[in-house]
């Protein structure tokens, strides 16, 4: 299987059109109406959307065409409970189905065991939050599926949490300029005496920054926002952030 061409039932998929979207809102109008010829252009004109989700699953010691069939098992599921009459991109409704269909999979598939009752749990919680997608057109939050399961928010993280796939310790979290931080990076050494005297050279360092930079850091490593996001809030372009921040991250690497 590659990314770009897959033959599935002797289908390449590299030949596959790709449909407009006021051509996928009409047919999924006939598919209501239980035009089945409808219904199999729909499938078939967004097999490329489905390749584009199972990607970034690919290379976790599964099959790709299998996992190509589960992600088509959650392209029907989004085509049959999408509502037309909302606002919503379809492809916006479709890829969190096909992301669940595929993780489901991979769940049930896992070699590292989780308790019955914690794994009860975690698949009433992702029942819930098919139900709110299908309600709402939206990811729901944490509180909102508590709330329609009738459980705590923090057994609803835990339970959805024991059922994430590992990540592995060479997973990169962030890359600047050809330097790339990975997950063992992050991982400290409670025992070693050095980190507290790191944590206090880090604050020290922060503290001479000036308001802007202190606020864009902010934004961008604790509140997790896109350099576009950034620039859009405090009114300034992309680029400025880009080069405020690397300019930031240099001063704190000289005061430490």
């Amino acid at each position: 299987m590659y990314y770009n061409k897959v033959d599935i039932s002797g289908v390449d998929t590299s030949k596959l059109t790709v449909l407009k979207e006021s051509e996928k809102i009409e047919l999924l109008k006939q598919c209501k109406k239980g035009d089945k010829n409808a219904r199999k252009k729909l499938i078939n004109g967004n097999l490329r959307l489905v390749l584009s989700v199972i990607q970034k699953f690919i290379g976790r010691g599964e099959n790709a065409d299998d996992l190509f069939q589960v992600g088509c098992i959650g392209l029907i599921k989004a085509i049959d409970n999408f509502n037309t009459d909302l606002d919503v991109r379809f492809s916006t409704y479709a890829v969190p189905m096909i992301c669940g269909e595929v993780r489901r999979y991979m769940r049930d598939n896992n070699p590292i065991r989780v308790s019955r009752s914690l794994r009860d749990l975690a698949y009433k919680a992702m029942q819930a939050k098919e139900q709110l997608i299908n309600k709402n057109q939206r990811e729901p939050t944490i509180k909102e599926i508590s709330d329609l399961i009738g459980v705590k928010q923090s057994d609803v993280v835990l339970a959805l949490e024991s059922i994430t796939d590992p990540v592995s310790l060479y997973e990169p979290v962030y890359s600047d300029a050809g330097d790339t931080l990975y997950v063992l990076d992050q991982v400290g050494d409670k025992n070693d005496d050095s980190n507290w005297l790191d944590e206090i050279s880090l604050k020290e360092a922060i503290n001479l920054l000036q308001p802007r930079e202190k606020n864009i850091l902010y934004m961008r490593f604790f509140l997790g926002k896109t350099q576009v996001e950034v620039a859009n809030e405090i009114g300034i372009s992309q680029a400025q952030v880009s080069r405020l921040e690397k300019n930031t991250l240099c001063k704190i690497k000289g005061q430490i």
